[in-house]
């Protein structure tokens, strides 16, 4: 498995970061998925334990990724290169509310379950709506391989 550094802002003060692949990262997850699973049901599962990791966890396991990256804690070379780092910059008047964005957006939820929770919150729309469209997540979604 190669693995690049990048320094994001090419300054040298900046910490450099591995390059990794979501692709190349996930095998090992459904590797692990899929031995499991065999072992659990005492034979090899094969092509259907990797489509069953794909439909139960990729979603989930490319949303953990994509924070990684927009944290500037891990750059992930199918995401856009503008997105890495960009909670370090950008929503410093929205800090109190962009973590509990962030857990709700990592647990799965989607923007209307975000901005429901807000609303039932009584928090204002306004900071909810720009950091989602900032995020956006609906167009940072990429298919497995698999698929």
């Amino acid at each position: 498995m190669e693995r690049h550094l990048l320094s994001p802002s090419m300054s040298h003060s900046e910490p450099r970061v591995p390059r990794l692949s979501v692709y190349v990262e996930s095998e090992s997850e459904i590797n692990d998925f899929k031995w499991i699973e065999s072992e659990r049901v005492g034979y090899d599962l094969g092509e259907a334990a990797i489509k069953r990791w794909v439909n139960q966890h990729w979603r989930g396991y490319l949303r953990a990724r994509w924070l990684e990256h927009l944290q500037g804690t891990q750059f992930w070379i199918e995401l856009d290169r503008n997105d890495f780092g960009l909670l370090q910059t950008n929503f410093a008047q929205d800090r109190d509310i962009l973590q509990p964005i962030l857990d709700r957006l990592k647990s799965g939820q989607e923007n209307l379950d975000v901005i429901c929770w807000a609303e039932t919150n009584q928090i204002q729309s306004e900071p909810v709506c720009r950091i989602l469209e900032a995020l956006d997540i609906n167009s940072r979604r990429l298919r497995h391989r698999f698929d």
